[in-house]
């Protein structure tokens, strides 16, 4: 019998998005992320995806955006191995297992109760080497952190579920418990804030985002004075890019010469303080 599948808000329950999106990349011919543990688990709770209705570009554009955060966390950490690393809003993601940190490394997985529930029934243990419960809008849950160390903190897709000024709190909590380290997220610009009003694929989560949007990628070096934009990673530029389907692959390739027409899609924002 399958596990009974997790009763989650509106907010938490947008996690199956991302989750079935890296899944449904693994059965494609040549994935572009290749996470066996979140196909894994979708054939486990045997979850209905396609009432989500993700579309292929969708499905490739999640699995890249992980990837390439995968990539962030595993050169920092690589550079670092005493470092920590933080996936913030991890849901049910299994990162530290794609990316292997140095034994002398801590890891982290923080996120709501409820979904930190279920990655404990859905997930092996070795999948959140440490587990946090707690909101994420709030402090206390770097209490337990250690100060002395660099970190890396990855957020896929989160930014989107935070007000600006609740986006703005996390970043500036992270840069004063740290000495140093990177923050990587997601880019999200005012074009996704609009399309998530007529996509279908954008229906699941449109009721609960909250973050406007922004263009420049040095925005958010105006969250904090030691905050300075790192490297940004325009998805259209990456050699992933080659093994997408023929029309994807051309419009990536289309886009890619601009910088201004490429942030329109995937884009990944790296900072360091």
């Amino acid at each position: 019998m399958a596990p009974t599948v997790p009763a989650f808000t509106p907010l938490q329950a947008s996690l199956w998005l991302t989750l079935c999106g890296r899944a449904l990349d693994n059965r494609l011919p040549l994935p572009i992320l290749g996470d066996k543990m979140a196909d894994e688990i979708v054939r486990k709770v045997d979850y209905d995806y396609k009432k989500l209705r993700i579309p292929s570009g969708s499905v490739i554009s999640i699995a890249h955006r992980a990837k390439k955060l995968d990539e962030v966390a595993q050169r920092f950490l690589a550079r670092n191995p005493d470092g920590v690393g933080l996936d913030l809003g991890a849901g049910l993601d299994s990162r530290v297992l794609r990316i292997t940190p140095p034994p002398t490394a801590d890891w982290y997985d923080i996120d709501l109760p409820e979904v930190m529930a279920a990655r404990q029934d859905l997930l092996p243990a070795e999948a959140t080497p440490h587990g946090i419960s707690a909101d994420l809008t709030g402090g206390a849950w770097l209490d337990s952190l250690p100060t002395d160390r660099p970190v890396v903190a990855v957020a896929d897709g989160l930014i989107a579920f935070l007000s600006e000024q609740e986006m703005i709190s996390l970043v500036g909590r992270i840069i004063d418990h740290f000495p140093s380290g990177e923050i990587a997220f997601n880019g999200y610009s005012t074009f996704a804030v609009r399309m998530q009003k007529i996509v279908p694929v954008a229906k699941v989560i449109r009721e609960v985002t909250k973050f406007p949007g922004f263009n420049d990628p040095k925005t958010p070096e105006r969250w904090h004075p030691k905050l300075k934009l790192a490297r940004e990673i325009l998805c259209t530029r990456e050699p992933e890019v080659d093994r997408f389907p023929p029309f994807l692959r051309l419009m990536n390739r289309m886009s890619a010469p601009s910088a201004a027409v490429s942030r329109l899609g995937n884009t990944i924002l790296v900072y360091r303080f």
